[in-house]
């Protein structure tokens, strides 16, 4: 008989992993003390955008094998293995992980485990959390609980394809016990060929952040290649494209742009150092400062830019937003680089026009002081000045005549390298992009 599953926390990741599992074929009970969203995921609606999730939701709902509740009691009761998917933000007042909603899941479900069962981490955490909290549960709940971590490694956009086929799945185990629980669950990716790497609790916890830190660096890297760029009058497209052929370099994670935001990368790596200062290694990754200081420094580049096709100054002037969200097929706007740079064009004394197609209403209750659009033309409209910052194909593939029609004058800066500059140049536009030549 196959194992039950619960999900403690229904965020985008435990919601992820909760409808997955279930479309696996495994029963699954999902649970949170957000009794409107537990509402909302028994009626198969999603609180969130994520391409193909809602159907996923939704059959999993429809074959009695996805339940939802608010009951930590029903949770134990149910579940042989139990995975913690709460949240970790960034700390109010430092750069460590908040680790309060971790500590809260154990200590409401630990007290209620009687019988053998596996509770499993895949909340990213500092290095040395796991072990913590494995003795956390064995003085709450008795030798019969053991505790795995297993970390997510899901792309916001993609989160359905990265849990049903990942790239590897890391296991921190103490007990081959343990491992077994674990191979079982995971059963079918893994006899499609995905890796199994089996390892310790803090190497476990510390493949997420490393993971995070390095994506973080590549991605710095090339926005630092574009500054130089821009003082030497060469092209950061070109550069990228050159050098992605080196093997040993690739091409991924190498797109010149307005840098990296969201809910994951910019806490990781603050928390990563704060995590590495206290274990005295602080200096081996002080370069992540620097990482954090050169992806800030793009946004304030791409208000500049924008301030120079409005002539100098952004006050009084119209200026047009495509992109909201951190990212396409999102609407997150966590450390959103785009919602970051609206609101400086706005402070600077802009009239702001926003449009994302799936990111509005969270930008509109985080940021009731910006306009928002319905469409592409509607944030275009009497602009001054046009900013891509968010690569949404409905902005690459949008046809620049068109657009040109409506906007007051033809000035378009590109903060994420994504249109045809040809193209829009050919449709009368003055185009600007980071890290490329003016003309």
């Amino acid at each position: 008989m196959a194992r039950r599953l619960t999900v403690l926390g229904t965020g985008y990741l435990g919601t992820t992993h909760a409808a997955c599992m279930a479309e696996l074929g495994f029963e699954v009970l999902g649970v949170d003390v957000d009794a409107d969203r537990i509402a909302a995921l028994s009626a198969g609606r999603l609180p969130f955008y994520e391409p193909d999730l809602e159907p996923l939701l939704q059959r999993g709902l429809a074959s009695g094998r996805l339940r939802f509740t608010t009951s930590f009691q029903e949770a134990a009761d149910f579940g042989d293995v139990h995975f913690c998917c709460v949240g970790t933000p960034q700390g109010s007042e430092s750069g460590g992980a908040d680790l309060s909603q971790l500590h809260g899941c154990i200590d409401a479900l630990a007290p209620l485990l009687t019988r053998p069962c596996l509770v499993v981490g895949k909340s990213t955490t500092p290095a040395g959390t796991a072990a913590q909290l494995a003795e956390r549960l064995a003085g709450l709940a008795g030798p019969e609980v053991e505790l795995a971590w297993n970390p997510e490694f899901l792309r916001e956009g993609h989160a359905v394809a990265d849990t049903l086929r990942p790239e590897r799945i890391v296991a921190g185990v103490r007990s081959a016990a343990a491992e077994a629980i674990l191979r079982e669950v995971y059963a079918e990716p893994l006899a499609a060929g995905v890796p199994f790497v089996v390892t310790d609790f803090a190497t476990a916890e510390l493949v997420k952040v490393a993971a995070n830190a390095f994506l973080a660096t590549k991605i710095s890297f090339i926005n630092a290649m574009a500054e130089v760029c821009e003082a030497a009058g060469a092209d950061v497209t070109s550069l990228a494209q050159a050098l992605a052929y080196d093997h040993r370099i690739g091409g991924a994670g190498m797109r010149p742009g307005l840098g990296f935001g969201g809910g994951c990368l910019p806490k990781d790596i603050r928390a990563f150092r704060t995590r590495a200062q206290e274990l005295g290694a602080g200096e081996a990754v002080s370069f992540l400062a620097s990482v954090d200081t050169i992806n800030t420094r793009r946004r304030t580049r791409m208000v500049e830019l924008a301030r120079e096709l409005a002539g100098g100054t952004l006050a009084g002037r119209t200026v047009g937003v495509l992109g909201l969200a951190f990212k396409p097929d999102s609407d997150d706007i966590r450390d959103s680089p785009a919602l970051d740079v609206a609101m400086a064009l706005h402070r600077d004394g802009a009239r702001v026009v926003a449009y994302d197609p799936a990111a509005v209403e969270r930008a509109r209750e985080a940021h009731p002081e910006l306009e928002y659009a319905g469409s592409v033309l509607g944030a275009a409209a009497d602009a001054d000045v046009l900013l891509v910052l968010t690569e949404w194909p409905e902005f690459t593939q949008a046809d620049p005549e068109l657009i040109g029609k409506a906007v007051a004058q033809r000035n378009v800066a590109d903060g994420r390298g994504a249109l045809d500059p040809a193209a829009w140049r050919a449709a009368g536009w003055t185009y600007r992009a980071l890290g490329r030549p003016a003309v």
